[in-house]
């Protein structure tokens, strides 16, 4: 188990944008974090109000951006634009190629937290996708919100939904969950996985560690992990291959 504590993070940041970055990116450089598995890229960022980010050109990649607080503006190459609010989910396929990605605050800022998966397969279209915020899971388990396994889709099943996952071109998944306090939530996946935790808000106990808001675990090549919140508690869990 390695942590990444808040305070350690690296840092890419612009006049009007800062990222903490839990793996070498931008301007931040670090041999000892370049990814995880076919986790390329995680960025905690904040944006100032009426302020933009603008990326590109990448390919192969899956780009998902998750809305903390605020609201965004996106807009890439020839997709339609969006307005994220809090809690909603942008997912950008880059495919052969995507030339331009921009994504602009509102009047109050933003916050948000965007995760980089490696493509399995080079080549295919670029798509996007937009979710809005996905229902609160009542027992405070683990809800997939990204997955690029077949039996995670509803339609591979033969059911619309409108809170499905959106579809990686990766065989990684990223799973949100709010825990309540004094509660956990459980997670089995199949051998030769790596996982990444990121403590978006509250304090967590995982193998015996306390976690708090903005700090990371890596779980290399671990089918099980059991998670206990000492408050009321919201993480991202990545499950890549190795």
């Amino acid at each position: 188990m390695i942590i990444r504590r808040a305070n350690n993070l690296g840092k890419a940041h612009s006049d009007t944008l800062t990222l903490r970055c839990h793996f070498a990116f931008a301007d931040y450089q670090d041999s000892e974090y370049v990814h995880e598995g076919r986790l390329r890229a995680i960025n905690l960022g904040s944006m100032r109000p009426n302020s933009s980010y603008r990326l590109g050109p990448e390919k192969n990649l899956d780009i998902v951006t998750w809305l903390q607080t605020g609201t965004l503006w996106t807009k890439a190459d020839n997709f339609s634009s969006n307005h994220l609010y809090s809690g909603g989910l942008q997912l950008i396929n880059a495919g052969t190629g995507v030339c331009d990605m921009e994504w602009h605050s509102g009047a109050d800022g933003a916050s948000f937290i965007q995760f980089w998966f490696m493509a399995d397969t080079e080549g295919g279209l670029p798509e996007q996708e937009i979710r809005a915020a996905f229902p609160k899971p009542e027992d405070g388990s683990f809800r997939i919100i990204a997955s690029g396994f077949p039996e995670d889709d509803p339609e591979e099943l033969g059911i619309i939904e409108d809170n499905a996952p959106v579809k990686l071109s990766a065989r990684s998944r990223l799973l949100y969950a709010d825990i309540p306090a004094g509660e956990g939530a459980a997670y089995q996946t199949t051998p030769d996985r790596d996982l990444y935790i990121v403590v978006v808000s509250g304090e967590m106990i995982l193998n015996g560690e306390n976690l708090s808001c903005g700090d990371g675990v890596m779980l290399p090549q671990t089918q099980n992990v059991t998670i206990i919140a000492n408050c009321e508690t919201v993480i991202l869990l990545c499950d890549v291959s190795v």
